[in-house]
Parts: C-alpha cells; structure tokens; sequence
C-alpha cells in the first residue's frame, strides 16, 4: 500500500511539474524571493506574523515539512507548562527546516526564540520579508533549507503597544482565560521588545479501558478522568542596540513561572468475579515549574566585510512534582497507597565566537571558531508505598520508604566544539556550503552513581544548491549528526506511560546516538506567486540508536530502560505543495497539501527480529485550506491531518504496544475590525474528538517468552476545544 501511494505522489508531482514548467515565472535572477510590505495591502494584516501567513509554502512563519499557513499550535493549553532546559544542542548550525531573522538577525535564546517576537512586531514596521533559498556566510545561520529574513523600516523614533486577551473552552465548558500586552519600539540606535503575558490553564482527558487475560477470558475494565487545573505567567525582553555602523549588540531574557494541580478519578471494575467488583481511587498530583533565560551576542564588521561575532545562552529550567494515590473506601475516607515525589533542575551555558572572512574577490568565504557549553542535571526522587512489614515516614507522606536505584544524580556534560564553515559561491545559480565541525565532550554523573565518560566526534556537511531555473532549486546534502543526550535518561523518573509501574530506571552507560543522513531536496515556486511545490527524499544510516534495553538487577525483579540497541537504517520522502487557485478565478484561496512516507528497520534487542525504529511514523497526510475575503477584512480555513496507522509498535522488556488515533480536524475564522482589532476564533478535535487508542500486550516475565498474560485495549480523547482571541495595537 506505501509503495502504491507513494507513486501516486511522485506521479501527481511530476505532473505538476510537467504542466507549468513551460509557464512564465516571475521569481527573477536571483534565487531569493521578495515580497514587499504593498504586496500584503488587500489582507489587511496587523502583525508580521499574519504578513507570513500568506505566504505559500510557509507555516505559520516557520515554514517545515508539512507546513500550513494560518494555523498556529495545536490543541494544548495556551502558553500550557513550556518546557524548558536544553531545546538542541546548542546554537548548532542551522537547521532542516526553515529559520527566521529579524533584519538578518537571529535571536540568541532557546525559549525565547525569533520566530516569538513575529506577533509583537506590527504589519507597519515592516518593509519586506524575503525567502532566502541560498547561502552565504552573511547570513546568521547556515545549513538551513530556507531562511526567512524579516526587514523592518528603519524608523526615527516610535513606539506601539499591543494587547491580546483569550478565552478557551474545554469539552465540559470550562472557561480559562489568558492575556499578554506587549511594548515594542526604536529610540535612535535602541530597539526594544518588551511583553508580559499571563494565563489560566486547563486540560481534561478521558479513557477507557478494557483487557482481558492470556487465555482470552475477562480482566478488567478502567475508566480515568484526568484533569490539570494551573496558571502560568511570563515575561520577556528582547533588546537590540546599532552602536555604530560596524558593531551592534543584542540581549533577550525571559522568565516563566507556573503550577497546576492533576487530579486523576480512577474505577476499576473487576470482570473475574460474579457480581462484578467496583474499586475507586483517586490521584493528586501538584506541580510547579520555573524558568529562566538570559542570551545575547555582540557583532563587530571590519573595513574590509569581515565579522567577529560571540553569542552566550544561559539558561535553568526547574520542575517539581508531587504524586499521591489514594484507595477511596467510603464517603469521606481514602487509604494512601502511594506517594511518589520528584525534581529536576537542568542547567546550560553556552558560549560561541566566530570570525568570517571573504576570500578570492568575495565568492568564497571561511568562518572559523568555536563552541563550549556546560549542561547540567540535578535529579532526586523519593518513592513511598503502602506495606504493613515496614515502617512509616512522614518523608514519603506517612508510607513506608522504597530504595530506588539511581535516583539522587547529578548529570554534567562540557562539550567543546571547534568549527570550520566554508562557502563557495560558483556562479549566481550554484554554491557549496561545506563544514568541519570536531566535538569533544565529557560525561560525568555524581550521587547514586559516580561515572565519568569521554567522547569525540568528527562531523562533516556538504550542502550543494543548484538553481535550475530561478523558480527551481535543486539540492543535496549529506551530513553527520549527533543527538543530543536526554540527561532525564541517566537518572531514575516517574512512569507516565504505565499505571502498573510507578518508577523507570536510569542508565548511566548511554552514548550519543548518530547517524549519517543523505538527502535531496527539489523546490519549485511556480509562475505568477502562484504556489510552491517542494519534496525531499531522505536515507538516514543510524548508529548507537537509543530504545528500550534490559537493565533488570535480577530474575526477580525485570526492568528496562532507554539504552543503545545498535545500528539501523531509516528512509523517506516529503512532498508538499501550497497553491493559490488563481487559475479558476480565486486567488485568495491558499490550498496547501503534504504527504510524508517513511519506513525504517532495526533488530529488536528482546526478540532479535527485524522490525521499524520505536516512534518513526510511518507517514502522515495533511490537507488544509486558507480563504481571505478581502472585502470583509475576513479570512478563514481548516486543516485535517492524518497518521498512517498499522503497524506502529513500541517495544519494551515485558510488553509490546500498538498505537494508533484518529484524524485530526482543527478550523479558525478571523475577522480585522476597522479600528484594527482583530478577533480570531479557533476550534480544535473538530468533526471527531481525536481520539488516540493504544493496545498493550503484557507478559509474563520477559516478551521473549512468549507466554501472554493480559490484552489491553486503551481509548483517550481530550474532546473539542474552542477559543476565541482578541488583538489590538494602540
């Protein structure tokens, strides 16, 4: 079935292809596309961010695969609990999909990235956006697909003030409300972006269970309510300062700050006795969170072109949670069964400089320097369960202490990365990006455990653009890649997957996980601001991949944890597309499309057999529509995307999951007001509840035994979410 689908994209594309490629193009000579601040006038747009939402080809600003323009997030609380900690593994070098400048500037911060402040710069600042499609040692990123430069109007002295105020309502028509005003400007050399923004949060789950025994005879049924009732708050500044017209400098903090209550109801019905036996329990699990992040870079530029550039990122995020299960046995009377606390702080700093020259009259360049960042992990957890032979402790809330393995750990790694881009442009339709980048890094776990470790990597690129036409690109890239380490591997965690298991052990012997990835890229932006078709074909040959291993201490007691299983292959391709219907009379319709097709392969460490990398979809189709009504300064679309199910297992010591869910349906209407308001309603898990089903085969012992235990068959859905938001500037 993959195959045939797959050939139907790549017929229908070549197709497309065939049709137009005899059409005239209106992109010019050079590569980059241009779009000014007048080509945007009929939409009526408030802020940057609606500017590159009517763009073909992009997503919401940040472009990727299977992008669509006009939605922004999914279904999750607004501003919800954001994570924080490392985001990648430093500022990196670019990356697959597509990057945003600000005045060809990258923001230096993690959380507090470029691509935010898109919604706080208003559609009068802006003189143009360009779609960068090539490369060059001008630019603040490299290697990415795209990059997005968004050029502001050099302006004396202004200043705007912008609100926005939103309302969410769950499934059971709760209402939480949220609200941020933000404060942005330029005083001679000085910009400023300055934003608070304050929110409710809320979010509901439903599941149901039902699993029978290995011999096929009924177990149980589970009903679960899930609920997270919490706030959140953050504040942000993003500065920027042109000191003279060889050397400028910027500084961006933010902080962020929330908690929120989990409250589970939990009904077991036991279907093994007559009459069926009901058992309640009840979950409370609070929580806080805090967050912080100061980064900032300093440019100098030579006589001659040259730069001298230093970045820094300093950053802690800080999670606490506390989990307690009670057994209900009567109005007004619970038992205490378990209490489970648990708390992290993860730390990183990060320092870059750079230095780039131009070499041969300009068509060739070098940046040479380097990178050093320090990431830290401070973890502790502390289990307590109800048993009549031990001794109560108020330190687990009254229960009797269980020892768990690893679980007081702290996790540092010191990377130090030197660095050697060089780019050559060979002639205005064709360049090479090649880079050398060596990483040596060093492990080291103190606590429960105490292990030092050294690793060293040597990570080539080659990244080749050709433009065909100035309306096709055509590119190939291969490239050596190191994953960054999830320190929350290292150390023991709370189980959030299984209910019959409260704690997941730690290793402390990962490495990095790596792979070497080819791929190639072909773009068409089709005549007259028409549309954009691009697709990519990709192989990846992975090494040291990171899945479920066995770290059980004994026969007697089996546990798995995260670990390297050895070598495996992944492959693909993505074809997306994003057109104006211009032919048929409606040029404000924007059609976008994607279908994303993906296999890969491993040997199982528990079974020894073949089968897919744990967590790679199979594939996905996206299909969404975005229609401006200009007249009535209202737009409005929908979306509906789709996962491949079949076949989407998850394995690990003791059992095996099947997962699969349903389609995914999301609208929005947004009407501008003639005093530029713009008042915006969304609604998500539209048409059917999104539903996402899992199935889990248990057994007894290990799963290479064969011997079954239990089936069970699981259904959750979190219902439809509607909000309506409302923006101004003044």
């Amino acid at each position: 079935m993959l195959q045939q689908l797959l050939w139907i994209v790549i017929s229908g594309t070549l197709l497309t292809f065939s049709v137009i490629a005899t059409a005239q193009d209106n992109v010019g000579e050079d590569s980059t596309v241009v779009y000014p601040s007048d080509y945007f006038m009929e939409w009526a747009p408030v802020t940057a961010q609606d500017m590159l939402d009517r763009i073909p080809g992009l997503s919401g600003g940040g472009g990727g695969r299977g992008g669509f323009s006009g939605f922004r997030g999914g279904g999750g609380p607004p501003g919800g609990f954001r994570g924080g900690g490392s985001g990648g593994r430093g500022f990196g070098g670019g990356s697959r999909g597509s990057e945003i400048l600000i005045n060809g500037k990258r923001t230096a911060g993690k959380n507090n990235s470029t691509g935010g402040q898109l919604t706080r710069i208003t559609s009068g600042q802006v003189d143009y956006i360009e779609i960068i499609r090539g490369t060059s040692g001008e630019l603040d990123v490299r290697g990415s697909g795209q990059v997005i430069n968004v050029v502001l109007y050099d302006a004396l002295s202004t200043s705007i003030t912008q609100y926005e105020v939103r309302a969410q309502q769950s499934e059971n028509n709760t209402v939480t409300p949220s609200g941020s005003v933000s404060f942005s400007g330029q005083q001679g050399g000085l910009d400023f972006q300055l934003e608070a923004r304050a929110s409710d949060v809320f979010f509901r789950n439903i599941s149901r269970e039902n699993s029978i025994l290995g011999d096929f005879s009924p177990n149980d049924e589970i009903y679960e309510e899930r609920a997270t009732d919490g706030s959140n708050s953050t504040i942000s500044a993003n500065l920027g300062y042109e000191i003279n017209n060889k050397s400028s400098a910027r500084i961006n903090a933010q902080f962020t700050e929330g908690e929120g209550d989990n409250e589970t109801i939990r009904r077991t019905t036991d279907l093994k006795v007559l009459p069926n036996l009901n058992v309640f329990q009840r979950e409370d699990s609070p929580s806080e969170i805090e967050n912080w992040e100061i980064g900032g870079d300093y440019e100098y530029n030579t006589e001659r072109g040259d730069r001298l550039k230093f970045l820094f990122i300093t950053n802690a995020f800080t999670r606490s949670s506390t989990r307690e299960r009670f057994d209900i046995t009567g109005i007004n009377s619970e038992d205490k069964n378990l209490f489970l606390d648990s708390g992290s702080t993860t730390r990183e700093r990060i320092a870059r400089g750079s230095y780039t020259f131009d070499m041969f009259g300009g068509s060739q360049d070098i940046e040479i320097g380097a990178e050093r960042a320090q990431t830290i992990l401070d973890s502790k957890l502390v289990l307590g369960v109800r048993n009549n032979s031990g001794t109560p402790s108020d330190a687990v809330g009254g229960l009797v202490p269980v020892a768990v393995s690893n679980a007081n750990s702290s996790v540092e790694e010191i990377r130090v990365e030197p660095f050697m881009i060089h780019n050559w442009i060979f002639s205005p339709r064709m360049s090479l990006e090649t880079s050398v980048l060596y990483e040596d890094s060093e492990i080291t776990q103190r606590g429960d455990v105490a292990k030092k470790r050294d690793f060293d990597f040597v990570k080539p690129k080659m990244d080749f653009r050709y433009d065909l036409t100035p309306t096709i690109q055509l590119r190939g890239t291969i490239e050596k890649i190191v994953e960054q380490l999830s320190f929350s591997d290292f150390v023991a965690a709370t189980d959030e997957r299984d209910e019959d298991s409260n704690v997941q052990f730690g290793n402390e012997n990962l490495r990095q996980e790596w792979y070497w990835n080819y791929e190639f890229n072909a773009e068409y932006r089709l005549p007259n601001d028409i549309g954009v078709v691009n697709s990519r074909v990709y192989y990846e040959d992975w090494h040291d991949r990171i899945e479920r291993i066995d770290v059980s201490p004994s026969e007697d007691d089996l546990q798995g944890a995260n670990g390297n299983i050895g070598d495996g292959e992944k492959y693909g391709i993505d074809i997306n597309s994003s057109t104006r219907l211009r032919m048929i009379g409606m040029p404000n319709l924007l059609v976008s499309a994607s279908v994303n097709v993906e296999d890969s392969k491993i040997t199982d460490p528990f079974l020894g057999i073949e089968r897919r990398m744990q967590y790679s979809w199979r594939g996905r189709t996206t299909l969404s529509f975005r229609h401006d009504l200009p007249t009535k300064n209202l737009n409005w679309g929908m979306r509906w995307s789709n996962s491949f199910d079949g076949n989407r297992k998850t394995y690990d010591l003791v059992d095996i999951e099947l997962s699969a869910g349903d389609p995914y349906w999301s609208a929005f209407v947004e009407w501008v007001s003639p005093q530029n308001i713009t008042f915006r309603l969304d609604a998500d898990r539209i048409i059917s509840d999104g539903e996402f089903c899992r199935e889990r085969l248990r057994f007894v012992g290990r799963i290479s035994t064969g011997i079954l235990e239990e089936i069970e068959d699981q259904c959750s859905s979190s219902g439809p979410q509607v909000s309506l938001r409302v923006t101004g500037t003044f």
